[in-house]
């Protein structure tokens, strides 16, 4: 690897890190936003929240993941 390669390895590692991290609400955003009618979550109260939180969630672990990796 030549040294011009080095930053363009580290900045294709942080670009699909936070493609990573992004992907994962917009994921459940979407599922939640399709509005069915048979939706087990819609009958519970906190299935709104659950599913912020399971963003959330999964946000943090893909930060935490990647920046013990040294990718951000």
């Amino acid at each position: 690897m030549t040294a011009g390669q080095r930053p363009q390895v580290d900045n294709f590692k942080k670009i699909s890190s936070w493609a990573a991290i992004l992907f994962a609400p917009t994921l459940v955003g979407t599922i939640y936003g399709m509005n069915f009618e048979h939706m087990p979550e819609l009958g519970w109260s906190f299935g709104y929240p659950f599913a912020i939180g399971l963003m959330g969630l999964v946000c943090a672990s893909l930060y935490v993941i990647f920046k013990r990796r040294d990718w951000l």
